[in-house]
Protein backbone atom coordinates (compact mmCIF):
# COMPACT_ATOMS: atom_id res chain seq x y z
CA UNK A 1 0.00 0.00 0.00
CA UNK A 2 2.88 2.68 0.62
CA UNK A 3 4.51 1.52 -3.03
CA UNK A 4 0.70 2.02 -4.50
CA UNK A 5 -1.60 4.27 -3.09
CA UNK A 6 -4.35 3.12 -5.23
CA UNK A 7 -4.52 0.17 -2.95
CA UNK A 8 -7.17 0.37 -0.62
CA UNK A 9 -8.50 -3.41 -0.43
CA UNK A 10 -7.10 -7.26 -0.02
CA UNK A 11 -8.25 -8.19 -3.59
CA UNK A 12 -6.37 -4.75 -4.83
CA UNK A 13 -3.40 -6.12 -3.49
CA UNK A 14 -3.91 -9.76 -5.57
CA UNK A 15 -4.98 -7.03 -8.95
CA UNK A 16 -1.53 -4.89 -8.32
CA UNK A 17 0.54 -8.56 -8.00
CA UNK A 18 -1.18 -10.31 -10.54
CA UNK A 19 -3.90 -8.78 -11.97
CA UNK A 20 -7.36 -9.74 -12.61
CA UNK A 21 -6.66 -13.72 -11.74
CA UNK A 22 -5.03 -12.52 -8.17
CA UNK A 23 -8.44 -10.00 -7.17
CA UNK A 24 -10.36 -13.10 -8.40
CA UNK A 25 -8.03 -15.75 -6.38
CA UNK A 26 -8.14 -13.33 -3.12
CA UNK A 27 -11.81 -12.45 -3.56
CA UNK A 28 -12.99 -16.14 -3.52
CA UNK A 29 -11.03 -16.82 -0.76
CA UNK A 30 -12.31 -14.01 1.71
CA UNK A 31 -15.90 -15.20 0.26
CA UNK A 32 -15.87 -18.78 0.79
CA UNK A 33 -14.24 -18.20 4.60
CA UNK A 34 -16.92 -15.24 5.19
CA UNK A 35 -19.35 -17.47 4.22
CA UNK A 36 -18.26 -20.77 6.27
CA UNK A 37 -17.75 -18.91 9.15
CA UNK A 38 -21.65 -17.49 9.08
CA UNK A 39 -22.46 -20.84 8.58
CA UNK A 40 -19.90 -21.96 12.06
CA UNK A 41 -22.34 -19.04 13.32
CA UNK A 42 -25.66 -21.01 13.51
CA UNK A 43 -23.78 -24.13 14.30
CA UNK A 44 -22.53 -22.83 17.35
CA UNK A 45 -26.21 -21.13 18.27
CA UNK A 46 -28.00 -24.69 17.59
CA UNK A 47 -25.24 -26.18 19.64
CA UNK A 48 -25.39 -23.83 22.76
CA UNK A 49 -29.57 -23.79 22.50
CA UNK A 50 -29.87 -27.12 22.13
CA UNK A 51 -27.66 -27.60 25.41
CA UNK A 52 -29.42 -25.08 27.08
CA UNK A 53 -33.33 -26.39 26.22
CA UNK A 54 -32.83 -30.03 24.99
CA UNK A 55 -36.26 -30.88 24.92
CA UNK A 56 -37.65 -28.48 22.62
CA UNK A 57 -39.53 -29.09 19.21
CA UNK A 58 -42.05 -28.73 16.97
CA UNK A 59 -44.01 -30.35 14.27
CA UNK A 60 -45.06 -28.94 10.58
CA UNK A 61 -46.88 -30.78 8.22
CA UNK A 62 -46.55 -34.00 10.22
CA UNK A 63 -42.28 -33.63 10.13
CA UNK A 64 -40.72 -33.53 13.54
CA UNK A 65 -38.17 -30.90 13.97
CA UNK A 66 -36.29 -30.62 17.14
CA UNK A 67 -32.91 -30.27 18.80
CA UNK A 68 -29.61 -28.29 17.44
CA UNK A 69 -31.91 -28.49 13.97
CA UNK A 70 -35.22 -26.75 14.81
CA UNK A 71 -32.72 -24.16 17.13
CA UNK A 72 -30.65 -23.33 13.76
CA UNK A 73 -33.46 -22.95 11.75
CA UNK A 74 -35.20 -20.48 14.06
CA UNK A 75 -31.80 -18.65 14.43
CA UNK A 76 -31.89 -18.16 10.61
CA UNK A 77 -35.22 -16.71 10.86
CA UNK A 78 -34.24 -14.51 13.08
CA UNK A 79 -31.00 -13.49 11.86
CA UNK A 80 -33.04 -13.10 8.12
CA UNK A 81 -34.10 -9.34 8.37
CA UNK A 82 -31.64 -7.96 9.70
CA UNK A 83 -29.70 -9.42 6.65
CA UNK A 84 -31.83 -7.46 4.34
CA UNK A 85 -31.21 -3.99 6.34
CA UNK A 86 -28.98 -1.49 3.58
CA UNK A 87 -27.51 0.41 6.37
CA UNK A 88 -25.75 -1.74 8.47
CA UNK A 89 -24.48 0.93 10.85
CA UNK A 90 -26.55 -0.25 13.78
CA UNK A 91 -25.17 -3.32 13.60
CA UNK A 92 -21.44 -2.56 13.29
CA UNK A 93 -21.96 -1.09 16.81
CA UNK A 94 -23.18 -3.83 18.07
CA UNK A 95 -20.35 -6.19 16.49
CA UNK A 96 -18.11 -3.47 17.64
CA UNK A 97 -19.41 -4.50 21.42
CA UNK A 98 -17.18 -8.16 20.41
CA UNK A 99 -14.88 -7.14 22.86
CA UNK A 100 -16.89 -6.42 25.76
CA UNK A 101 -18.32 -9.85 25.25
CA UNK A 102 -15.29 -11.83 24.79
CA UNK A 103 -13.99 -10.21 27.85
CA UNK A 104 -17.82 -11.28 29.91
CA UNK A 105 -17.28 -14.42 28.56
CA UNK A 106 -13.88 -15.46 30.02
CA UNK A 107 -14.78 -13.77 32.97
CA UNK A 108 -17.99 -16.13 33.58
CA UNK A 109 -16.29 -18.94 32.87
CA UNK A 110 -13.15 -18.41 35.35
CA UNK A 111 -16.76 -17.25 38.07
CA UNK A 112 -17.89 -20.73 37.27
CA UNK A 113 -14.64 -22.56 37.78
CA UNK A 114 -13.60 -20.43 41.10
CA UNK A 115 -16.75 -20.00 42.90
CA UNK A 116 -19.73 -21.85 41.10
CA UNK A 117 -18.24 -25.80 42.55
CA UNK A 118 -16.47 -26.77 39.06
CA UNK A 119 -13.03 -26.12 40.47
CA UNK A 120 -9.52 -26.36 38.50
CA UNK A 121 -8.56 -30.15 39.08
CA UNK A 122 -8.98 -32.18 36.30
CA UNK A 123 -6.05 -33.89 34.35
CA UNK A 124 -5.38 -34.88 31.07
CA UNK A 125 -2.76 -35.66 28.70
CA UNK A 126 -0.58 -32.58 28.32
CA UNK A 127 0.35 -33.20 24.46
CA UNK A 128 -1.56 -35.03 22.18
CA UNK A 129 0.29 -35.73 18.95
CA UNK A 130 -3.11 -36.63 17.14
CA UNK A 131 -4.35 -33.84 17.69
CA UNK A 132 -1.95 -31.08 16.89
CA UNK A 133 -2.74 -30.77 13.15
CA UNK A 134 -6.16 -29.67 14.23
CA UNK A 135 -4.93 -27.52 16.69
CA UNK A 136 -3.10 -25.64 14.85
CA UNK A 137 -5.84 -25.35 12.11
CA UNK A 138 -7.90 -23.85 14.78
CA UNK A 139 -4.79 -21.30 15.80
CA UNK A 140 -4.84 -20.51 12.28
CA UNK A 141 -8.89 -19.49 12.12
CA UNK A 142 -8.35 -17.57 15.43
CA UNK A 143 -5.51 -15.21 14.16
CA UNK A 144 -7.24 -14.88 10.21
CA UNK A 145 -8.25 -11.36 10.38
CA UNK A 146 -5.13 -10.14 7.98
CA UNK A 147 -7.67 -10.13 5.02
CA UNK A 148 -9.10 -6.61 6.79
CA UNK A 149 -6.15 -5.02 7.60
CA UNK A 150 -5.89 -3.31 4.05
CA UNK A 151 -9.37 -1.75 4.66
CA UNK A 152 -8.46 -0.95 8.54
CA UNK A 153 -5.20 0.84 7.37
CA UNK A 154 -7.04 2.82 4.92
CA UNK A 155 -9.96 3.92 7.66
CA UNK A 156 -7.13 4.84 10.31
CA UNK A 157 -7.17 9.03 10.66
CA UNK A 158 -3.82 8.40 12.13
CA UNK A 159 -1.85 5.34 9.98
CA UNK A 160 1.23 5.56 11.89
CA UNK A 161 -0.52 4.48 14.68
CA UNK A 162 -1.17 1.09 12.66
CA UNK A 163 1.61 -0.75 13.87
CA UNK A 164 0.50 -0.23 17.86
CA UNK A 165 -2.92 -1.22 16.84
CA UNK A 166 -1.72 -4.55 15.47
CA UNK A 167 0.37 -5.27 18.57
CA UNK A 168 -2.58 -4.31 20.98
CA UNK A 169 -4.81 -6.43 19.51
CA UNK A 170 -2.81 -9.16 18.88
CA UNK A 171 -1.87 -9.25 22.21
CA UNK A 172 -5.36 -9.02 23.32
CA UNK A 173 -6.57 -11.95 21.27
CA UNK A 174 -3.71 -14.02 22.68
CA UNK A 175 -4.20 -13.63 26.45
CA UNK A 176 -7.80 -14.56 26.12
CA UNK A 177 -7.47 -17.41 23.65
CA UNK A 178 -4.57 -18.89 26.20
CA UNK A 179 -6.73 -18.27 29.14
CA UNK A 180 -9.79 -19.62 27.52
CA UNK A 181 -7.19 -22.79 26.69
CA UNK A 182 -5.62 -23.10 30.24
CA UNK A 183 -9.57 -22.42 32.30
CA UNK A 184 -10.98 -25.26 29.80
CA UNK A 185 -8.38 -27.85 30.22
CA UNK A 186 -8.37 -27.14 33.84
CA UNK A 187 -11.97 -27.27 34.28
CA UNK A 188 -13.13 -30.23 32.17
CA UNK A 189 -9.78 -31.73 31.17
CA UNK A 190 -10.08 -34.28 28.41
CA UNK A 191 -13.63 -33.77 28.27
CA UNK A 192 -14.14 -30.25 27.21
CA UNK A 193 -16.08 -30.18 24.14
CA UNK A 194 -15.43 -27.87 21.00
CA UNK A 195 -16.85 -25.31 22.87
CA UNK A 196 -16.47 -24.63 26.23
CA UNK A 197 -20.27 -23.44 27.16
CA UNK A 198 -21.80 -27.19 26.61
CA UNK A 199 -19.49 -28.28 28.98
CA UNK A 200 -20.87 -25.43 31.68
CA UNK A 201 -23.76 -26.28 34.39
CA UNK A 202 -26.61 -24.76 32.72
CA UNK A 203 -28.45 -24.20 36.14
CA UNK A 204 -25.63 -21.55 37.19
CA UNK A 205 -25.99 -18.03 36.91
CA UNK A 206 -22.30 -17.36 36.06
CA UNK A 207 -23.19 -20.11 33.07
CA UNK A 208 -25.73 -18.60 31.66
CA UNK A 209 -24.66 -15.12 31.38
CA UNK A 210 -21.60 -16.94 29.13
CA UNK A 211 -23.43 -18.74 27.28
CA UNK A 212 -26.40 -15.96 26.18
CA UNK A 213 -23.35 -13.91 25.43
CA UNK A 214 -21.97 -16.58 23.78
CA UNK A 215 -25.51 -16.54 21.64
CA UNK A 216 -25.77 -12.91 21.26
CA UNK A 217 -22.43 -12.56 19.45
CA UNK A 218 -23.08 -14.44 16.20
CA UNK A 219 -26.84 -13.02 15.93
CA UNK A 220 -25.22 -9.64 15.80
CA UNK A 221 -22.65 -10.10 13.68
CA UNK A 222 -23.98 -12.45 10.84
CA UNK A 223 -25.03 -9.63 8.18
CA UNK A 224 -21.61 -8.03 8.88
CA UNK A 225 -20.24 -11.33 7.75
CA UNK A 226 -21.99 -12.08 4.93
CA UNK A 227 -22.61 -8.56 3.44
CA UNK A 228 -19.43 -8.41 1.34
CA UNK A 229 -20.76 -11.55 -0.08
CA UNK A 230 -24.46 -10.08 -0.84
CA UNK A 231 -22.96 -6.75 -2.38
CA UNK A 232 -20.48 -8.79 -4.72
CA UNK A 233 -23.37 -11.48 -5.95
CA UNK A 234 -26.01 -8.29 -6.61
CA UNK A 235 -23.04 -6.48 -8.97
CA UNK A 236 -23.39 -9.72 -11.31
CA UNK A 237 -27.33 -8.60 -11.86
CA UNK A 238 -26.97 -6.28 -15.31
CA UNK A 239 -27.91 -2.74 -14.66
CA UNK A 240 -31.74 -2.88 -14.97
CA UNK A 241 -32.63 -5.24 -12.63
CA UNK A 242 -34.12 -3.24 -9.14
CA UNK A 243 -30.99 -3.26 -7.14
CA UNK A 244 -33.45 -3.59 -3.88
CA UNK A 245 -35.02 -6.56 -4.88
CA UNK A 246 -31.86 -8.30 -6.60
CA UNK A 247 -30.20 -7.74 -2.98
CA UNK A 248 -33.45 -9.55 -1.08
CA UNK A 249 -33.03 -12.67 -3.61
CA UNK A 250 -29.25 -12.29 -2.53
CA UNK A 251 -29.84 -12.30 1.42
CA UNK A 252 -31.98 -14.36 1.60
CA UNK A 253 -30.87 -17.66 -0.47
CA UNK A 254 -27.57 -17.13 1.33
CA UNK A 255 -28.86 -17.21 5.13
CA UNK A 256 -30.92 -20.30 3.48
CA UNK A 257 -27.85 -21.98 2.01
CA UNK A 258 -25.94 -21.78 4.97
CA UNK A 259 -28.84 -23.11 7.07
CA UNK A 260 -28.59 -26.27 4.55
CA UNK A 261 -24.84 -26.62 5.18
CA UNK A 262 -25.61 -26.00 8.94
CA UNK A 263 -27.57 -29.03 8.67
CA UNK A 264 -26.28 -30.87 7.20
CA UNK A 265 -22.56 -30.43 8.33
CA UNK A 266 -23.32 -29.14 12.26
CA UNK A 267 -19.88 -29.91 13.47
CA UNK A 268 -18.52 -26.72 14.69
CA UNK A 269 -15.19 -27.43 15.72
CA UNK A 270 -14.17 -29.37 12.71
CA UNK A 271 -15.79 -26.76 10.35
CA UNK A 272 -13.73 -24.31 11.35
CA UNK A 273 -10.76 -26.25 11.90
CA UNK A 274 -11.23 -26.60 7.97
CA UNK A 275 -11.65 -23.31 7.28
CA UNK A 276 -8.40 -22.42 9.10
CA UNK A 277 -6.10 -25.26 7.73
CA UNK A 278 -7.86 -24.03 3.93
CA UNK A 279 -9.09 -20.78 3.95
CA UNK A 280 -7.09 -18.47 6.75
CA UNK A 281 -3.92 -20.03 5.80
CA UNK A 282 -4.01 -19.58 2.39
CA UNK A 283 -5.52 -15.60 2.94
CA UNK A 284 -3.44 -14.85 5.78
CA UNK A 285 -0.48 -16.59 5.67
CA UNK A 286 0.77 -18.04 1.97
CA UNK A 287 -0.98 -15.06 -0.24
CA UNK A 288 0.09 -12.13 1.55
CA UNK A 289 3.85 -13.09 1.24
CA UNK A 290 3.48 -14.28 -2.22
CA UNK A 291 2.04 -11.13 -2.98
CA UNK A 292 5.01 -8.80 -1.36
CA UNK A 293 7.77 -10.88 -3.14
CA UNK A 294 6.16 -10.01 -6.24
CA UNK A 295 5.25 -6.43 -5.74
CA UNK A 296 8.78 -5.83 -4.79
CA UNK A 297 10.34 -7.35 -6.36
CA UNK A 298 12.23 -9.03 -3.21
CA UNK A 299 11.72 -12.82 -5.27
CA UNK A 300 14.38 -11.56 -7.52
CA UNK A 301 17.50 -11.13 -4.70
CA UNK A 302 18.51 -14.20 -2.95
CA UNK A 303 18.66 -12.05 0.38
CA UNK A 304 17.46 -12.89 4.00
CA UNK A 305 14.49 -11.93 3.87
CA UNK A 306 13.20 -13.99 0.23
CA UNK A 307 14.95 -16.57 2.39
CA UNK A 308 11.86 -16.28 5.27
CA UNK A 309 9.46 -15.32 3.16
CA UNK A 310 9.76 -18.83 1.16
CA UNK A 311 10.13 -20.56 4.79
CA UNK A 312 6.39 -18.92 5.86
CA UNK A 313 5.20 -20.32 2.29
CA UNK A 314 6.46 -23.38 2.82
CA UNK A 315 5.12 -23.90 6.50
CA UNK A 316 1.93 -22.41 5.57
CA UNK A 317 1.41 -25.06 2.51
CA UNK A 318 2.39 -27.95 5.04
CA UNK A 319 -0.01 -26.30 7.42
CA UNK A 320 -2.85 -26.32 5.03
CA UNK A 321 -2.51 -29.62 3.18
CA UNK A 322 -2.12 -31.40 6.85
CA UNK A 323 -4.80 -29.61 8.32
CA UNK A 324 -7.53 -29.97 5.14
CA UNK A 325 -7.26 -33.44 5.26
CA UNK A 326 -7.37 -33.87 8.74
CA UNK A 327 -10.20 -31.81 8.96
CA UNK A 328 -11.91 -33.33 5.69
CA UNK A 329 -11.47 -36.76 7.44
CA UNK A 330 -12.84 -35.90 11.03
CA UNK A 331 -15.97 -34.39 9.00
CA UNK A 332 -16.48 -37.28 6.82
CA UNK A 333 -15.22 -39.79 10.60
CA UNK A 334 -18.77 -37.53 11.96
CA UNK A 335 -20.93 -38.08 8.95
Amino acid sequence: MDMDSDIRTYPDIGYRAFGNKGRMLVSVVMYVELYLVATGFLILEGDNLHNLLPGAGFEIAGIRIEGKQMFVILVALIILPSVWLDNLSLLSYISASGVLASAIILCSIYWTGAFDGVGFHQKGTPLNWSGIPTAVSLYAFCYCAHPVFPTLYTSMRNKRQFTNVLILCFTLCTVCYASMAVFGYLMFGENVQSQITLNLPTEKLSSKVAIYTTLVNPIAKYALMVTPIVNAAKSWFPCQYNKRLSGLLVSTSLVFSTVSVALVLPFFASLMSLVGAFLSVTGSIILPCICYLKISGTYRRFECEMVVLWGVILMGFVVGIVGTYTSVMEIIRQL
